[in-house]
């Protein structure tokens, strides 16, 4: 299936010619299921050493499915992931489908199998997200406490982590990457979760003072993140997955409307929100394509 940038439809003229009955073909056909964007940042962290460049890709709310995101679309777009050549790649929840409005599930050895094609010196690095927690392939399918999630992202050599630190290092520099476990993990009623995060355990597992990364699924977390941390990265909210103008995003019901999508800076912390790659409630994106997030910190070391 090809993969459109957002650039690429608008400069065909393809966008001129949408009437208005023409834009919910649009919002649930072309945006959600061909189009695909890299977003670049380069954010200037004041706990990141100048010194140590790093790449990393950003890949968030995969939700597979078909036809919007199928196994082969996944594996697109993991090729295009590499292609960015990553020092380090991060997968941020949210692996099963999110809607019922769907032709069929795509099975989680079947986007595991896409997953295994993605490559990293520094190796591919997940959290998991809620709705790999409240149910299996799609969201009328019998959940298994995520363990169907975390054998296929294994089987994709895949690191998983959930309340847990890995140190890393590039050119003879160190760093920490810190993966929250889900915030939203269990439904107990109507708009009320159950998390399974423990960001002071995961934290007291950092034994050094390298720099440090966090990642989360939802944003929730953000308030309550050390300044240890140089950089959090999220997902979930998909940037709000439809953006009308002069109406306030969906996304904005549960969370802070600036924390929503992009490069956040609250109190001197920093943090980036992934729009993702799939679909929850609806199978439509309306003016926030899938994207990958390219990241690049540092700058190179000079010889």
């Amino acid at each position: 299936m090809p993969l459109i940038t957002r650039r690429t439809f608008l400069g065909s003229g393809a966008a001129g010619a949408l009437s208005v009955g023409g834009l919910g073909g649009y919002a649930m056909g072309v945006e959600p299921g061909l189009m695909l964007d890299v977003t670049p940042y380069e954010p200037k962290l004041p706990k990141w050493p100048a010194g140590l460049a790093l790449r990393i890709a950003v890949l968030a709310d995969i939700h597979a499915c078909e036809p919007w995101m199928s196994a082969s679309r996944i594996r697109d777009i993991c090729l295009a992931t590499n292609a960015l050549k990553p020092d380090l790649t991060v997968l941020l929840g949210d692996f099963t489908g999110g809607h019922n409005m769907v032709s069929g599930p795509v099975m989680p050895d079947d986007w595991g199998e896409a997953l295994s094609v993605l490559r990293a010196p520094l190796g591919v690095h997940a959290v998991l997200g809620n709705h790999d927690w409240w149910h299996g392939p799609l969201p009328r399918m019998k959940g298994d406490e995520a363990e169907s999630v975390r054998k296929a992202l294994k089987a994709a050599h895949v690191n998983v982590m959930e309340n847990d630190a890995v140190r890393l290092s590039k050119d003879g520099r160190s760093f920490w990457l810190v993966g929250l476990a889900d915030q939203m993990a269990y439904r107990i009623k109507r708009g009320h979760f159950r998390g399974l995060h423990d960001l002071d355990a995961a934290m007291r597992q950092v034994s050094d003072d390298s720099p440090a990364i966090l990642l989360a699924h939802e944003p929730f977390i953000f308030d309550r993140v050390p300044d240890r941390i140089a950089l959090t990265l999220c997902g979930h909210t998909h940037g709000g997955q439809v953006q009308i103008p002069f109406m306030a995003s969906p996304a904005a019901r549960r969370v802070r409307a600036d924390w929503i999508y992009g490069h956040v800076v609250d109190n001197n912390r920093h943090m980036i929100v992934s729009a993702g790659l799939g679909t929850s409630i609806f199978p439509v994106r309306f003016m926030r394509p899938p994207e990958i997030v390219d990241i690049k910190l540092g700058s190179p070391a000079l010889v």
